[in-house]
């Protein structure tokens, strides 16, 4: 082999194939897509990964089962009493907003849950949707106050549907 043959047969540039030109192209007429059927049609995705032919769909073969609560599912902020010391000051009050604006917590939240993990030299006021024993009793012992927030409110009942009537005792 010699330089002269190096690039014999290769095409570094590969030119497009031009569908519908006259039958002389030999790319003519149905343009290589045979006649009828969907892959002549213009707009089909197929193979698509969930095509299955003829046959019943793995989507609708597989049984649905179990129960999922994300609709209802709180999703709680976590807060320990040791990241409390490390960033508030004496006499500080705590909630979701301030945990906010010192970096504690980011996201979206529906509530605050309080920890007991560490340890707690101050007096904090901390407003929360819950507390653990451990931590309301560290907070309590430097006395500081633990004020519990109310939850979110109820989802309201269809009142469309009476209740049923309540029987006699």
């Amino acid at each position: 082999m010699d330089l002269s043959q190096v690039h014999v047969g290769v095409h570094r540039r590969k030119r497009k194939k031009r569908v519908g030109r006259g039958i002389g192209s030999g790319h003519g007429k149905t343009s290589t897509r045979g006649h009828k059927g969907q892959r002549s049609r213009a707009g089909t995705n197929k193979p698509h990964p969930l095509s299955e032919g003829g046959q019943m769909p793995m989507v609708r073969r597989v049984p649905r089962r179990g129960f999922s609560n994300a609709t209802w599912r709180r999703h709680y902020a976590i807060v320990n009493v040791g990241d409390l010391e490390r960033v508030f000051g004496d006499g500080d009050t705590v909630d979701l907003e301030t945990l906010r604006q010192k970096r504690l917590v980011d996201g979206q939240y529906d509530g605050l849950r309080v920890l007991g993990d560490g340890e707690l030299t101050k007096r904090l006021i901390v407003r929360a949707h819950h507390f653990s024993t451990s931590a309301k009793s560290k907070i309590e012992a430097r006395g500081g106050t633990c004020e519990i927030l109310p939850g979110p409110k109820p989802v309201p009942r269809n009142k469309m549907k009476p209740r049923p009537p309540k029987q006699a005792e």
